[in-house]
């Protein structure tokens, strides 16, 4: 008991602000399990529509709806091993999870009650698979899916769903551009440990689309918000902005073990930067630090009080390492550092580039990708299956080699499509 107490208090500062960012971008669901109405009404819809000969499962870790699902999101991600590994991990995730609840519902309620995320993450899937259905004619129908770590629908429950639905090729699309362990990796993990524990074999071939940092139209969508987003500040400070590109941090224990995230993040960088001509100064910055052990640095605010220090005081933030706006976007970025925070410390304009939603350029990105992977024939890209050369978690290993050995499958069902 004295040892659990310690541990609590010694992740007290930390869990507080974890629950504030790092899992500010995930979507959770109802507190109930799937009951036999909703399958029943699942299998009959699925019955009604043409079988998809290719699912594709937007991986994401999600975000509460409303504020009474804040809850049992916080606890599905404080009892994860592989994001967040605790002593007497069973017995402290319920605790933290209850005791942080208020503060963040009172976050999601200053940003309208909920995360947008799984509203978004529904038009850009309904919108790529419209696409492929006309550029991919030998892989459609196509059919999307959401896999979300912590909310409903989650990851294990969608692989069901898309069993149900007769899916032949099942891909994996993450929707972080740029891979991690923490990110990516935890979604691959949780199907290889849904086939684990259930032990069948539905029919379904996977193959994965792992990573996409520097994908022409990523980078595209990405350059036009921030031109728009500039035309937007007084003509006479456009050319003094400072373009501000802020990801999420990640500790450095993490990316010590060779985590490729900060590296990717950084191409996705270089290539905006290039698409709109160097045409001002810039930094990569990170957000969202937990605790107090070393993170990836400098840290957004701290940029922020550091650039107007010196006189920079025209500031644009582009969430760079997300695809949707979720609390991470919305309160973060707008109201913590561009209305309180900027405010504080003197800054004269300060924006925040558009993130990409529903923009027409991403959703066709995103089609592209789907497409490009299809017609690649492969199930697994070579980057994935490599373990970082520090990694402690035996588990990817394990789940990689789970994607690698699809090939076979992949290979007879590619060519029955052809």
């Amino acid at each position: 008991m004295m040892a659990s107490s310690t541990v609590l208090v010694n992740f007290r500062h930390w869990s507080s602000t974890l629950c504030g960012s790092f899992l500010r971008q995930v979507w959770v669901p109802p507190p109930t399990a799937v009951t036999s109405a909703a399958l029943s009404t699942r299998k009959s819809s699925s019955q009604a529509n043409p079988r998809p000969k290719t699912g594709i499962m937007l991986l994401n870790l999600g975000g509460p709806e409303t504020q009474e699902e804040v809850h049992d999101f916080l606890l599905r991600l404080f009892l994860d091993k592989d994001l967040i590994p605790l002593p007497a991990q069973n017995q402290l995730a319920p605790v933290i999870a209850k005791r942080r609840t208020p503060r963040i519902q009172a976050q999601y309620a200053k940003i309208g009650g909920g995360s947008p995320i799984k509203k978004w993450t529904q038009l850009q899937g309904q919108g790529m698979v419209d696409i492929l259905d006309k550029i991919s004619p030998m892989s459609a129908p196509h059919k999307f899916y959401i896999g979300f770590r912590y909310a409903h629908p989650l990851t294990e429950d969608t692989i069901e769903q898309m069993a149900d639905d007769g899916v032949q090729h099942a891909v994996a699309f993450t929707q972080y551009p740029q891979y991690s362990c923490s990110t990516t990796g935890s979604s691959l993990n949780a199907i290889y440990r849904y086939y684990k524990k259930k032990g069948i074999n539905d029919g379904m071939v996977w193959s994965v689309i792992d990573r996409w940092p520097t994908h022409p139209g990523l980078v595209q969508a990405f350059a036009e918000s921030i031109k728009t987003e500039i035309s937007r500040f007084p003509k006479e400070d456009q050319d003094d902005v400072v373009i501000l590109f802020s990801a999420h941090s990640l500790p450095m224990k993490v990316v010590n073990r060779g985590d490729p995230y900060p590296t990717e993040v950084a191409a996705t960088v270089q290539r905006v930067m290039e698409s709109i001509g160097h045409t001002h100064p810039y930094r990569l910055v990170w957000q969202s630090k937990v605790g107090p052990l070393p993170w990836l640095s400098p840290q957004t605010d701290d940029a922020i009080k550091g650039l107007v220090a010196r006189g920079k005081k025209n500031i644009l933030l582009v969430p760079i390492a997300f695809t949707s706006d979720h609390i991470e976007t919305l309160f973060e970025l707008d109201l913590e550092y561009a209305e309180e925070l900027a405010s504080e410390v003197g800054v004269k304009n300060i924006r925040r580039a558009a993130s990409l939603n529903d923009n027409p350029i991403f959703i066709e990105a995103m089609a592209d990708i789907v497409k490009t992977h299809i017609d690649s024939g492969v199930s697994c890209p070579p980057q994935l299956s490599l373990r970082c050369p520090m990694c402690v978690n035996q588990t990817c290993g394990l789940a990689k080699d789970f994607f690698l050995n699809q090939q076979q499958q992949l290979d007879s069902v590619s060519s029955n499509m052809s």
